[in-house]
Protein backbone atom coordinates (compact mmCIF):
# COMPACT_ATOMS: atom_id res chain seq x y z
CA UNK A 1 0.00 0.00 0.00
CA UNK A 2 2.81 2.39 0.83
CA UNK A 3 4.39 1.71 -2.56
CA UNK A 4 1.23 2.85 -4.36
CA UNK A 5 1.22 6.09 -2.36
CA UNK A 6 4.83 6.76 -3.31
CA UNK A 7 4.11 6.20 -7.00
CA UNK A 8 1.09 8.52 -6.90
CA UNK A 9 3.10 11.17 -5.06
CA UNK A 10 5.90 10.96 -7.66
CA UNK A 11 3.40 11.27 -10.53
CA UNK A 12 1.76 14.26 -8.87
CA UNK A 13 5.14 15.91 -8.28
CA UNK A 14 6.19 15.44 -11.92
CA UNK A 15 2.93 16.84 -13.31
CA UNK A 16 2.58 19.71 -10.85
CA UNK A 17 4.08 22.40 -13.08
CA UNK A 18 3.28 20.82 -16.42
CA UNK A 19 0.35 21.41 -18.74
CA UNK A 20 -0.11 20.97 -22.46
CA UNK A 21 -1.59 23.61 -24.73
CA UNK A 22 -2.66 23.44 -28.35
CA UNK A 23 0.63 25.11 -29.35
CA UNK A 24 2.81 23.01 -27.04
CA UNK A 25 1.03 19.74 -26.10
CA UNK A 26 2.10 17.32 -23.41
CA UNK A 27 3.86 14.15 -24.60
CA UNK A 28 2.70 11.60 -22.06
CA UNK A 29 4.37 8.19 -21.76
CA UNK A 30 2.83 5.05 -20.26
CA UNK A 31 4.89 1.91 -19.90
CA UNK A 32 3.54 -1.51 -19.04
CA UNK A 33 5.47 -4.76 -18.80
CA UNK A 34 4.72 -5.65 -22.43
CA UNK A 35 3.91 -2.41 -24.25
CA UNK A 36 4.71 1.29 -24.33
CA UNK A 37 2.29 4.06 -25.24
CA UNK A 38 2.75 7.75 -26.11
CA UNK A 39 0.09 10.45 -26.38
CA UNK A 40 0.06 14.10 -27.36
CA UNK A 41 -2.43 15.80 -25.04
CA UNK A 42 -3.90 19.31 -25.10
CA UNK A 43 -4.83 19.88 -21.44
CA UNK A 44 -6.54 23.23 -22.01
CA UNK A 45 -9.16 21.71 -24.33
CA UNK A 46 -9.01 18.22 -22.74
CA UNK A 47 -8.22 16.52 -26.06
CA UNK A 48 -5.86 13.81 -27.14
CA UNK A 49 -4.25 14.99 -30.36
CA UNK A 50 -2.42 11.77 -31.19
CA UNK A 51 -1.83 8.37 -29.63
CA UNK A 52 0.68 5.67 -30.60
CA UNK A 53 1.58 2.32 -29.11
CA UNK A 54 3.87 -0.51 -30.06
CA UNK A 55 0.82 -2.71 -30.62
CA UNK A 56 0.52 -0.98 -34.01
CA UNK A 57 4.03 -2.02 -35.05
CA UNK A 58 4.48 -5.02 -37.34
CA UNK A 59 5.23 -8.22 -35.45
CA UNK A 60 8.18 -9.19 -37.62
CA UNK A 61 10.96 -7.06 -38.91
CA UNK A 62 11.75 -3.67 -37.46
CA UNK A 63 11.68 -3.90 -33.67
CA UNK A 64 12.50 -6.98 -31.67
CA UNK A 65 13.51 -5.80 -28.20
CA UNK A 66 11.51 -3.54 -25.92
CA UNK A 67 14.05 -0.75 -26.36
CA UNK A 68 13.76 -0.93 -30.14
CA UNK A 69 9.96 -0.90 -29.89
CA UNK A 70 10.09 2.17 -27.64
CA UNK A 71 12.33 3.94 -30.16
CA UNK A 72 9.90 3.07 -32.95
CA UNK A 73 7.02 4.51 -30.93
CA UNK A 74 9.03 7.71 -30.43
CA UNK A 75 9.58 8.00 -34.16
CA UNK A 76 5.88 7.36 -34.88
CA UNK A 77 4.69 10.00 -32.41
CA UNK A 78 7.14 12.49 -33.93
CA UNK A 79 5.81 11.85 -37.45
CA UNK A 80 2.22 12.23 -36.20
CA UNK A 81 3.18 15.52 -34.57
CA UNK A 82 4.82 16.73 -37.79
CA UNK A 83 1.61 15.98 -39.71
CA UNK A 84 -0.24 18.22 -37.24
CA UNK A 85 2.53 20.87 -37.50
CA UNK A 86 3.64 20.45 -33.88
CA UNK A 87 7.34 20.87 -33.14
CA UNK A 88 7.44 21.78 -29.43
CA UNK A 89 6.09 19.54 -26.68
CA UNK A 90 6.30 19.17 -22.91
CA UNK A 91 7.67 15.74 -21.98
CA UNK A 92 5.67 13.95 -19.27
CA UNK A 93 7.47 10.84 -18.08
CA UNK A 94 4.75 10.13 -15.53
CA UNK A 95 6.06 8.24 -12.53
CA UNK A 96 8.83 6.53 -14.50
CA UNK A 97 12.51 7.33 -14.30
CA UNK A 98 14.11 8.87 -17.38
CA UNK A 99 15.88 5.61 -18.10
CA UNK A 100 15.61 2.63 -20.42
CA UNK A 101 12.51 2.52 -22.58
CA UNK A 102 11.30 5.98 -21.58
CA UNK A 103 14.67 7.46 -22.50
CA UNK A 104 14.74 5.55 -25.82
CA UNK A 105 11.29 6.89 -26.71
CA UNK A 106 12.28 10.46 -25.83
CA UNK A 107 15.53 10.36 -27.81
CA UNK A 108 13.77 8.90 -30.86
CA UNK A 109 11.10 11.61 -30.65
CA UNK A 110 13.85 14.24 -30.55
CA UNK A 111 15.50 12.69 -33.59
CA UNK A 112 12.11 12.78 -35.32
CA UNK A 113 11.94 16.56 -34.88
CA UNK A 114 10.22 17.20 -31.55
CA UNK A 115 11.77 19.78 -29.23
CA UNK A 116 11.53 19.43 -25.46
Amino acid sequence: MANVRLVRARRKRVRRNMAGTSDKPRLSVFRSNMYIYAQLIDDQNSKTLSAVSDKKLPKEGIAKTKLEKAASVGELIATDAKKQKITKVVFDRGNYKYHGRVKALAEAARKGGLNF
